[in-house]
């Protein structure tokens, strides 16, 4: 029997991610490409532009879960699944995303130059003015953060009391990495509150992951094909969450609906093969539906009679 493909797991926790901060003054990227050589982020959590969201006041920070009271300007995470291990080399390796990445949104392109650094539009369309050249954005700007399933023992342990400085929250720790701190979050060891139901989808404990699936409130309709998806990956029935295999397909087709306009000329291609020509019509005025015929298939087929009718009614 074939193995079934692995669960995406960064790609899920950046939508849930996505789904968090819908609405809130801060946008997600997911992956994003940092150099010529593939070097990718798994999460970037970025504020949006003055006067184009809400500002910072309570309710934009309202049910954030545990560890993310400190959000900045751009938030650069590190995500580890259970499948992997959280160490120094993963903490190494978010630093240096964090310079490239402060480099990259720092200095604009000189004049004539070809850009190679990311251009961070708002959904909007507008894109926040970067300091002038040869200028980095201040660090304070920019915060780290590092969200393990597990706790990273390994890790841990040989790091001094100093340098790992625990928070109010239940795994939520404050670590200090050379020059930088980083917000560790372990989704194995928060507190169990609605407000973690994101954190808790993505632990390893199933009692966890129950309790976030319970607990969990989607806030765009993608949300809900996620809450669905992480349910089937742990085969828990669910019999309060309300969402059959039809609600999953409904929400599909109507994300499928609302992206239409984004699809390729192949991919619409394909969609339409699936169609009848009835289904594809329907709707359309005759003048549409004929739009770009030649006047012999537009003939073709009708009664002679009918077309000399015609042409006799049109004389007069």
């Amino acid at each position: 029997m074939p193995h079934p493909p692995p669960t995406p797991w960064h790609r899920l926790f950046g939508i849930a991610l996505t789904d968090l901060f819908a609405g809130r003054p801060w946008r997600v990227e997911l992956e994003m490409e940092l150099a010529l050589k593939s070097q990718r982020l798994d999460v970037l959590i970025i504020e949006r532009l003055t006067g184009q969201a809400a500002t910072r006041d309570p309710a934009d920070l309202a049910d954030l879960p545990d560890g993310l009271d400190t959000l900045g300007a751009h938030n650069i995470l590190t995500y580890k699944s259970a499948q992997e291990s959280l160490d120094a080399w993963a903490l190494d390796e978010l630093i240096g995303h964090y310079v490239t990445y402060r480099k990259l949104v720092s200095y604009p392109p000189t004049a004539g130059a070809t850009a190679t650094a990311p251009v961070l539009p708002d959904q909007t369309g507008d894109v926040a003015p970067a300091p002038a050249h040869g200028r980095l954005r201040p660090a304070a700007d920019f915060q780290l953060y590092a969200v393990a399933t597990r706790q990273p023992t390994g890790l841990l342990k040989p790091m001094h009391a100093s340098a790992r400085r625990p928070t109010p929250w239940p795994g939520v720790y404050d670590l200090t990495w050379g020059q930088r701190t980083i917000r560790l979050i372990v989704l194995n060891a928060i507190a169990d509150h609605p407000r973690n139901a994101p954190w808790e989808l993505f632990a390893s404990e199933l009692t966890r992951v129950r309790y976030g699936l319970d607990h969990y409130q989607p806030r765009e309709p993608v949300a809900r094909l996620l809450r669905y998806h992480l349910a089937q990956v742990h085969r828990l029935e669910m019999p309060d969450m309300a969402y059959t295999l039809d609600d999953f397909k409904h929400d599909t087709w109507r994300l499928l609906i609302k992206d239409v306009p984004q699809l390729t000329p192949e991919e619409r291609a394909a969609l339409l093969a699936q169609m009848d020509a009835e289904d594809r019509l329907r709707g359309l005025p005759a003048e549409d539906r004929l739009r770009g015929l030649p006047a012999e298939d537009r003939l073709r087929g009708l009664d002679p009679d009918v077309i000399k009718a015609w042409l006799k009614r049109t004389e007069h």
